[in-house]
């Protein structure tokens, strides 16, 4: 666990990760601060494996160093995420996958790219509002989509694509890639006054809890680290059978003081 101030005081970040009642790990997460082309940039995410941790680990080693790379990731941020999670769809896990929900904030833009259940939820003027869908298979969209590809969607225990995944949109998963993409589906929110924080979690925390009780959670605790430690600990006590992964992201707009420095 980690807590870091941003160089121009825009924004505070922390993060807290633990297996919970599983034997493995299989959740990964990142969180770096960045100069491309004379702007700080912060970027953060959450990747939940399920196959083994392969996938997941592969999207944390290279999703972001790929993307700042890109030559329009300032100019035209969009295009740069959307053709990076397709190139960082290039690995070989036959088995393993991985989702991703990503944060990229870039001057005064919010930039929320997801693929799978992992969730982001921003709190925008004391409100809870959802910046990410989850992707099930169950979703009309979603299982139309997988049928037009000549797949299908069965009950086994939960919705799953062939019977098999439980999530409709993935990295990796080699053995099922003509219906699980990993298409992200992106949203820009404006960071300014009334934008307070970002939660971006692995199911671990969201099948537990909800969206409002997380936000209601955490808004009193200006510490992002110790926020991101309190949402790990109730998902924990509530019982949750999965990893918990929780990145807290504070939006400094709105509050007194100044923050520490640190490099980028």
């Amino acid at each position: 666990m980690f807590s870091c101030n941003s160089q121009n005081g825009k924004f505070s970040y922390g993060y807290a990760s633990s297996p919970g009642k599983r034997s493995s790990m299989e959740d990964f997460y990142e969180t770096r601060i960045d100069g491309v082309d004379g702007e700080l940039v912060g970027l953060f995410g959450v990747f939940d494996g399920h196959g083994g941790a392969r996938a997941a680990e592969y999207v944390k080693q290279n999703l972001f160093s790929n993307l700042i790379r890109h030559p329009k990731f300032i100019s035209d941020t969009k295009s740069a995420i959307d053709s990076e999670f397709l190139k960082s769809e290039n690995n070989q896990n036959r088995d393993a996958g991985s989702t991703a929900s990503t944060a990229i904030l870039v001057g005064d833009r919010l930039l929320v790219a997801n693929v799978g259940d992992s969730r982001a939820v921003i709190c925008r003027g004391g409100n809870a509002i959802a910046v990410s869908r989850d992707h099930k298979p169950d979703q009309t969209d979603e299982r139309q989509r997988i049928e037009d590809a000549g797949g299908f969607v069965m009950w086994a225990g939960t919705w799953r694509v062939g019977g098999v995944l439980a999530v409709s949109r993935a990295f990796g998963d080699r053995l099922l890639k003509q219906y699980v993409v990993a298409d992200p589906e992106i949203q820009e929110e404006k960071i300014d006054s009334s934008l307070e924080f970002l939660i971006l979690a692995s199911d671990g925390l969201w099948d537990v809890v909800s969206n409002e009780e997380a936000v209601a959670m955490i808004k009193p605790i200006q510490d992002p680290e110790q926020a991101a430690k309190r949402l790990m600990q109730e998902a924990c006590q509530r019982g949750s059978a999965d990893n918990i992964t929780c990145v807290v992201v504070r939006f400094m707009a709105n509050q007194g003081g100044t923050s520490r420095s640190v490099s980028a």
